[in-house]
């Protein structure tokens, strides 16, 4: 089934239901974002985009993203979102591997991009140029139809364009209602995470139910604009990263805000560490639920809910928030060694998910593909491990394991260690070669005013001794991608360099 029919039923049954909002400014009624979003799929059609096109999205966060998104999938093409954060020759490259025949994008984002003559480039009309009382036909799509190719964010070598399907994405929305929250009409969505990613995909849901969807002004992340509109709405969901819930809970903090009218945050899309949570429960109370997932898997491997991430009487309550919870309804999950056979409880090995939220494979990359599906079962790259009652640990990507001497080191383990010291900001992890111990273990770290003897004395009565650090270097900030992951091979090559 093609998902713009989710948004066609409610505007159905719901046509006067505020549904766009930019800031507080009420754009449109479900009955008014259906006729632009109508309007829109007919221009598609009128040049040329039809069912399996591959149809590139180079933007901001807009209001008009959503008439985007489900004016593309009416017509039965595919979304390809680029971050707009990206540098141009970046969404070049995507938009040429995808086969983009079209691109829409801002006038900015558009100015920028490298016209080669091959797409045609497509501004994006304002809301007001797509009024009127249109309908049209919604292309027939079946399941495992491609509505959604998203490229990956690249910390090593290029992206890998990810398959992901109607099916998969309805699978995850429906999971989403069974495993992570519920949703309601009086709710109110907030996009201030990139609508390219996780917050973007996260709109099915909310459309599903007739929810009110929120675009700040900013076009992004402002914590003061978050409060605002969140005291303004009340009710409010909203998908952050760990350092935007890090960031809140700080902004909260300095300007005393209690974070009034925020329901629900999803974080998830990097580590979430103990003593940042626990911060944040005690600053805003009971609103958080952690996911885990990859753009291979969306939104869908684990979750933690709201209970167990603001329990303190299960005697592992501690342990249990360090992990990312246990699977969701669509999936299966394995710890898998080398081969990718299953391990014991309680052992660390490659964490390995199957089901029907599991993509097909990459565009277009059947190398990468046979690398990643085996056997029915999604090698994620992380490195974890099941406790007996199914809650799943991360230790970080196998890549960025630190073998020294023979034995294991997980950065995350030194990295929590860290974090819970007083002048620790940031802190990121990674091996640097030995001639003799193979790696040794260097700490970046973002600071006020500590040095390497006190963090060294801190590591010391904190963890075994051949975990801690060999060297500290202090920076400014960590190097990131544009959804905010640290850039470990930049910090490896550093050192190399160095």
């Amino acid at each position: 089934m093609n998902l713009a029919h989710w948004l066609y039923r409610t505007a159905q049954r719901h046509p006067d239901r505020d549904a766009l909002f930019h800031g507080t400014d009420r754009l449109l009624t479900y009955g008014a974002l259906w006729s632009a979003v109508s309007t829109y799929a007919q221009h598609l059609r009128d040049i040329g985009v039809g069912a399996g096109d591959r149809v590139g999205i180079f933007m901001k966060n807009t209001p008009e993203y959503l008439v985007v998104f489900y004016g593309i999938w009416t017509v039965g093409a595919v979304v390809v979102p680029i971050n707009g954060k990206l540098h141009p020759k970046e969404a070049e490259w995507i938009l040429d591997n995808a086969g983009c025949d079209h691109v829409m994008c801002c006038n900015t984002l558009g100015a920028a991009l490298r016209d080669t003559g091959a797409r045609a480039m497509v501004h994006i009309p304002a809301l007001s140029d797509l009024a009127g009382d249109a309908t049209t036909m919604i292309t027939p799509r079946e399941s495992q139809d491609l509505a959604w190719l998203f490229y990956t964010s690249g910390t090593t070598g290029r992206p890998k364009g990810v398959m992901i399907t109607h099916g998969m994405i309805q699978t995850m929305a429906l999971g989403y209602f069974a495993d992570v929250d519920q949703v309601s009409d009086t709710d109110a969505t907030l996009y201030a995470a990139p609508m390219s990613h996780g917050a973007g995909l996260y709109n099915i849901q909310h459309m599903l139910v007739g929810a009110r969807h929120v675009v700040p002004k900013s076009g992004g992340f402002d914590e003061a604009e978050i409060f605002e509109l969140a005291e303004y709405f009340g009710n409010t969901h909203m998908f952050a990263a760990p350092t935007m819930v890090k960031r809140m809970a700080q902004h909260a903090r300095e300007h005393r805000l209690s974070g009034q009218g925020l329901r629900t945050i999803i974080y998830a899309g990097g580590p979430m560490y103990l003593a940042d949570i626990i911060d944040a429960v005690d600053t805003f109370g009971p609103i958080f639920v952690q996911i885990y997932g990859q753009g291979e898997c969306p939104m869908g491997i684990t979750v933690l809910p709201r209970d167990d991430v603001t329990d303190r009487t299960h005697p592992r309550w501690r342990e249990r928030l360090a992990s990312v919870g246990f699977a969701q309804s669509a999936v299966e999950v394995r710890i898998g060694d080398e081969t990718g056979a299953p391990l014991p409880i309680g052992e660390i090995g490659e964490i390995m998910v199957r089901g029907d939220l599991v993509m097909p494979g990459y565009w277009q990359n059947p190398q990468a593909t046979e690398e990643t599906l085996v056997d029915g079962w999604l090698k994620t790259g992380d490195m974890g491990a099941l406790d007996a009652d199914g809650y799943l640990t991360l230790h970080d990507r196998s890549k960025d394991m630190i073998i020294s001497g023979g034995t294991n080191i997980y950065p995350r383990e030194v990295e929590e260690v860290l974090l819970h010291h007083s002048s620790v900001d940031e802190v990121s992890v990674v091996g640097r070669p030995h001639p003799e111990w193979g790696e040794d273990v260097v700490a970046f770290v973002v600071g006020r005013g500590c040095d390497a003897t006190q963090l060294d004395e801190f590591c010391l009565d904190n963890m075994a001794r051949f975990k801690r650090p060999k060297d500290y270097v202090f920076v400014d900030a960590l190097p990131k991608n544009n959804y905010g992951k640290v850039l470990k091979t930049e910090l490896r090559a550093r050192l190399r360099a160095d």
